[in-house]
């Protein structure tokens, strides 16, 4: 371990008896979110801070989150991140002990896309998804239960929290976006196995299987959003505009709407709140997707 991730640890472990007193079913909850500046992440991260918590907003486009921070208030900070840089990442745990004096709950959402036909798939896509999707998330969860780990030393009755937002196509195969499924299901793997080797630490470790944002940039983006992505693979026969790409996504979902960040708040919170699970995957997808 590094001298910084020493002194990261016990700088932890002098504060984990000094939280914020605020109310909120997160109430003095330190928080990272990855991939905070839009989409998802910064749903979630509002939600989380409306609760209580105090939420690090770390996002590679540092001015973005810096705005997001600044409209949340005084127990939000950015942080700048590279999720699948090693040093980067371990900057970001260190940065959020330093601002707020340890980590309580890790939300893991950083993620990309890229789809299309095997064929013509390039191996840098294939690269670049599973540095962000799976490589990035075994950084994040390993530096923050380093210091998770150090906290349960210093209080061994208190529990601490990894969530990664994984997919729906963590829990089944996607039609030429086989990049991003893989990573999704390889990820579900990092889950259980953190799960089963963190337990004995205080640390529940699971996974939310959230439906699709149609609203947000993911999707939407004129230029690399799956609206267009999916319309120029083929993915969605008879589709010629992303209109109808849309309406074909709608239409798979029961409760006839795409997932929204609160949907997804909602269940890091449960996660957070159950003292008695961990390495699960749970799906949010308004009935698209049910487990057997």
């Amino acid at each position: 371990m590094s001298v910084y991730m020493t002194k990261w640890c016990e700088l932890a472990k002098q504060n984990i008896n000094n939280r914020p007193n605020v109310g909120g079913r997160l109430g003095g909850k330190i928080v990272i979110v990855t991939g905070a500046a839009q989409g998802f992440g910064k749903g979630i991260a509002e939600e989380l801070y409306r609760e209580g918590a105090s939420v690090v907003i770390a996002d590679m486009n540092l001015p973005l989150a810096e705005e997001v921070a600044k409209n949340l208030g005084e127990r939000a900070a950015a942080i700048a991140v590279n999720v699948a840089d090693d040093e980067s990442v371990a900057e970001m745990v260190g940065k959020t002990v330093e601002t707020f004096g340890g980590i309580d709950l890790l939300v893991a959402n950083a993620g990309v896309v890229r789809s299309g036909p095997l064929a013509t798939f390039e191996k840098k896509d294939m690269d670049f998804v599973t540095s962000i999707n799976y490589t990035g998330l075994f950084l994040c969860c390993k530096y923050a239960s380093i210091i998770m780990q150090a906290q349960h030393e210093a209080a061994p009755d208190r529990l601490f929290d990894i969530v990664t937002i994984s997919s729906k196509s963590g829990l089944e195969g996607s039609n030429k976006n086989f990049a991003y499924a893989g990573s999704k299901f390889g990820g579900i793997g990092l889950v259980q196995s953190f799960a089963l080797e963190l337990c004995e630490y205080g640390i529940k470790v699971n996974a939310i299987c959230p439906g699709n944002y149609l609203d947000g940039p993911l999707w939407s983006d004129p230029e690399r959003g799956l609206f267009v992505q999916y319309l120029n693979a083929g993915k969605v026969p008879g589709a010629k505009t992303v209109e109808d790409v849309r309406r074909f996504y709608e239409a798979k979902v029961p409760m006839n709407r795409g997932c929204l960040p609160l949907d997804v708040a909602r269940a890091v919170m449960y996660c957070v709140e159950q003292e008695y699970e961990t390495g699960q995957a749970i799906p949010v997808t308004g009935g698209q997707v049910m487990l057997n």
